[in-house]
C-alpha cells in the first residue's frame, strides 16, 4: 500500500513536533504522468535485510524495515550502521547524521507527522530504551520520541498505518491499546496517541492463524476505510478476508459493501491470508487490491491486481477489471492516476491463463509494472528489477515513485533495496 507525502507547502504551515496542531489530511499524490524507467542516481543503498516502509516529510524520506547497515550513493562512501530506520535528503541523498532512532524490532509502517516528525509502527516494543509499545512518534531532527505521544500499543505488532489530518488509522495484531483490550483495527489521536472510540469495530474469526489486519487504506475525504487481513467478521458480519468502513460516519460503521471473490482457498496451507497491499486513487473514486496466493486460474483472485469501485453497495460485489500475474505474488501497490503501479515478485503481467508459466497474451514484466488504471492491462513501461521475494513498498511523491525491496538491481543498475523512479 502507498505510504501518503506531506506537502512542503503543508508542512512549512504545520507547528513543530510536540507542539499543537496537526496539519490537514493530506491528499494523495496525482502523478499526470509515467514516471521514467531509469531510476534516479543518488538514492543509498540499503546493504542487508528489507526495506519495508518509507514516508516523505518535507525535505526528508524516513525509511524502515529490517536492516544494520546502510551507504550513500557513489565511491568510497563509508558504510553507516543504521538499524531498523533511517534518513536522507530526497534531494541529494545524503544520510542523516542526527536522525538515529533507537527500535528493537522490525518497522513495518510509517507515515508523516507534521513538518518534524514521523509516526512508525512495528514488532518493537522499546524506542531509544523506553517501552513505548509498537506505535510510536518520532522527532525527524534528532529521532528522539515526541513525548506527547503515548499510544502505548501492546501485545503484538503494527502491520498498516494511515494518517489523515488529526487520525492515525492502525491495523496490526495488537490486542491493547493503553493496558485495556482493543481489536486489531483502531483509531489514535495524532498528537496524544489516545485511542478514538469513534471507530470501535470487533474484526474476528480468523480463516487462519492469527488474527490480523494487515494491509488498510483510506481514501483522501477520510470517509472510507478499507481493510484486509486474516478476519472473516466484522462488526459481527461476514466480511472474508476485506471490508469497507464508514470513517465519515460518527461512530464509523461497516458499510453494506461486500465480495464473496477473497473467500476462495488460493494456497489456503501456505498463506494465513492472501491478501497484499490496497491503495485509493488520488480521488477516491475506486481502490486497487493486490494478493499472493499460486497459480490457480482466472476464476479466483489469487495472484493479482484488481479494481473495485469505491461508491457501489451491498453484498456479491465484483471487480471492474482483473490483471493476473500466472502465479507470482504482487506486494504492494500505488495508484497515481496516469498508472496503477504494482510490485512483488511477479515474472509476468496480464497472464490469466498462465501457471508458473506464460499464457496467451503475457507480457514479461519482472518485480514491478504499471497497469492502465482503465481496463487494467499492462502499460509499456518495464524498468524490470531483480524479482527477490518482492517490493514491499511503493510511494508516489510529486517527484516521481519510491521504490522499496529485498534486492539489489533496479531498472538495470544498482540500486539496493531502495530506489526511485523520476517524473520525466
Amino acid at each position: 500500500m502507498r505510504r501518503r507525502v506531506l506537502s512542503v507547502a503543508a508542512a512549512a504551515a504545520a507547528a513543530v513536533a510536540g507542539g499543537a496542531t496537526i496539519p490537514a489530511a493530506d491528499a494523495d499524490i496525482q502523478q499526470n504522468a509515467i514516471v521514467s524507467e531509469n531510476p534516479v542516481d543518488w538514492t543509498p543503498h540499503v546493504l542487508d535485510g528489507t526495506v519495508r516502509a518509507i514516508a516523505v516529510v518535507g525535505k526528508k524520506v524516513v525509511v524502515a524495515g529490517n536492516f544494520d547497515q546502510v551507504k550513500e550513493a557513489g565511491a568510497n562512501k563509508p558504510t553507516i550502521s543504521r538499524h531498523n530506520i533511517f534518513s536522507f535528503d530526497l534531494g541529494t541523498g545524503k544520510i542523516d547524521t542526527k536522525f538515529v532512532p533507537k527500535v528493537d524490532g522490525t518497522v513495518y509502517a510509517l507515515q508523516p507527522g507534521d513538518a518534524s516528525s514521523v509516526y512508525a509502527g512495528g514488532s518493537f516494543t522499546q524506542t531509544n530504551g523506553a517501552t513505548l509499545g509498537s506505535l510510536t512518534r518520532l522527532s525527524v531532527a534528532d529521532g528522539t520520541a515526541v513525548k506527547a505521544f503515548d499510544a502505548r500499543i501492546g501485545h503484538g505488532p503494527v502491520f498498516a498505518m494511515i494518517r489523515r489530518g488529526s487520525r492515525v488509522y492502525i491495523g496490526g495484531e495488537f490486542t491493547t491499546i493503553a493496558g485495556k483490550a482493543h481489536s486489531p483495527l483502531a483509531r489514535v489521536d495524532a498528537t496524544t496517541g489516545a485511542a478514538d472510540s469513534g471507530l470501535d469495530l470487533s474484526v474476528t474469526d480468523p480463516r487462519q492463524g492469527a488474527l490480523k489486519v494487515f494491509k488498510m487504506a483510506v481514501d483522501p475525504a477520510d470517509s472510507r476505510l478499507v481493510i484486509d487481513g486474516t478476519f472473516t467478521k466484522v462488526a459481527g458480519q461476514r466480511r472474508y478476508q476485506i471490508a469497507m468502513i464508514d470513517t465519515a460516519s460518527k461512530p464509523a460503521r461497516l458499510t453494506t459493501w461486500a465480495t464473496e471473490r477473497y473467500a476462495t482457498p488460493c494456497n489456503r496451507d501456505a498463506f494465513d491470508t492472501y491478501m497484499r497491499g490496497i491503495d485509493f486513487a488520488p480521488d477516491g473514486s475506486y481502490f486497487v487490491v493486490v494478493t499472493t496466493g499460486g497459480p490457480f486460474g482466472n476464476t479466483q483472485l489469487c495472484d493479482s491486481a484488481a479494481r473495485w469501485e469505491t461508491n457501489r453497495t451491498g453484498t456479491g460485489q465484483n471487480p471492474t477489471w482483473v490483471n493476473w500475474t500466472g502465479g507470482d505474488t504482487l506486494l504492494a501497490v500505488s495508484v497515481t492516476g496516469a498508472a496503477v503501479y504494482v510490485g512483488g515478485h511477479q515474472r509476468w503481467q496480464d497472464n490469466p491463463y498462465g501457471s508458473d508459466s506464460p499464457g496467451p497474451g503475457a507480457v514479461s514484466r519482472p518485480g514491478i509494472a504499471a497497469l492502465n488504471p482503465v481496463g487494467g492491462k499492462a502499460l509499456s513501461w518495464n524498468p524490470t528489477r531483480t524479482r527477490g521475494h518482492g517490493v514491499e513498498t511503493l510511494v508516489a511523491t510529486p517527484t516521481g515513485l519510491l521504490v522499496g525491496s529485498d534486492t539489489d538491481e533496479l531498472g538495470h543498475e544498482y540500486h539496493a533495496k531502495l530506489g526511485m523512479f523520476p517524473l520525466s
